[in-house]
């Protein structure tokens, strides 16, 4: 099922977003890794400590003015993590080195974990403008002063989305090629890589080629992430498609969902029941400035706090959600550490 996208543009913001084998080993190089990794299908952030991420995804590549407000405002809603659209130059404006340094030292300020994601890449093969993952680690390698030393706070999502629905058996080939580019050029961050399908992967794509996609990577330190739109819309979809990954200790997140969509109605309260009963990460879309026909996306009005919409209340006050669940990074020295689930 196709996702619906609509162009951005001066202040219209883009909506996002077999068998896996068991037994991968996921650890060998965690021990090196000066920041988060993952050992046995578990984020770990620097300390050894389970994360979850808990948190919702903010447009700063389009609304950079509204960022410093909108991350301590997430904060103060009890979230644990941001995920940020940055552009890389190639269809909306780059981001640069200076500016990623800037929404990471904010980030932290919050003592919010940041997950940096390039966008450019929504759709490639079906979107027109979309360039391809390799343009992404192109972006990511020249602003890589931003990234290194930042380990324990950052992960780098190589690219939002990175194919539409034509094309993307190539998903696999291009992704472990992108994760050896970075590597290869010294980034040890936990990396995080979006599913084909506009991130919905209903072809199976990701799913069925994420163990060799993790095995690939030198440092095993790579979490997978699925969009939950219209193609979840009950919650048998939603539980085999997370279990899959969880019995084969393969990570996964859900990087972008919503409570409606063009594409169908996805079960919202069946996504944040089964993460929390599994101890997936999950990131609502998004804070605000959502246009042409998917508002209903906003989590609060108008950038405004003290504004939550419908969707705004049931992700943040609402049961499994995140004023409930969500626990700050031990790398900040909170009281709420993050233990591993027992379900």
């Amino acid at each position: 099922m196709r996702r619906i996208r609509v162009a951005v543009a001066t202040g219209t913001l883009l909506a996002a977003c077999a068998t896996v084998p068991a037994g991968i080993p996921s650890a060998q190089a965690a021990a090196a890794t000066p920041g988060f990794h993952v050992r046995d299908g578990r984020l770990l952030d620097a300390n050894n400590k389970d994360f979850v991420m808990r948190g919702v995804n903010h447009a700063h590549a389009w609304y950079p003015s509204k960022t410093k407000q909108a991350l301590k405002d997430i904060k103060a809603k009890g979230a644990n993590t941001v995920r940020v659209v940055l552009g890389t130059g190639d269809q909306w404006t780059k981001n640069d080195t200076a500016d990623v340094t800037r929404v990471v030292s904010q980030c932290k300020a919050n003592r919010l974990i940041c997950v940096l994601e390039a966008h450019d890449t929504t759709g490639y093969g079906e979107a027109g403008a979309a360039v391809p993952l390799s343009k992404a680690v192109d972006y990511w390698l020249s602003v890589k002063g931003a990234l290194v030393g930042q380990e324990k706070y950052v992960l780098v999502n190589i690219g939002n989305e990175p194919y539409g629905n034509t094309q993307y058996a190539a998903w696999t080939k291009d992704t472990k090629k992108a994760i050896s580019r970075l590597r290869s050029a010294g980034l040890d961050h936990t990396l995080m890589v979006d599913a084909p399908n506009w991130g919905q992967d209903w072809s199976f794509t990701m799913r069925d080629n994420a163990a060799g996609v993790l095995a690939a990577d030198p440092d095993r330190n790579t979490v997978f992430d699925v969009h939950m739109y219209g193609v979840y819309d009950t919650p048998a979809e939603v539980s085999a498609y997370l279990n899959r990954f969880t019995a084969a200790k393969l990570p996964i997140v859900v990087g972008e969902f919503g409570h409606l969509h063009s594409d169908g109605n996805p079960d919202e309260n069946a996504i944040m029941a089964t993460a929390q009963s599994k101890g997936i990460g999950y990131l609502g879309w998004s804070w605000g400035g959502n246009g042409s026909g998917v508002e209903y996306l906003d989590l609060v009005q108008d950038f405004d706090a003290r504004r939550l919409t419908g969707w705004g209340k049931r992700l943040f006050d609402g049961t499994n959600g995140i004023k409930a669940t969500a626990k700050e990074a031990s790398v900040f020295g909170g009281s709420r550490q993050q233990d591993l689930p027992t379900a």
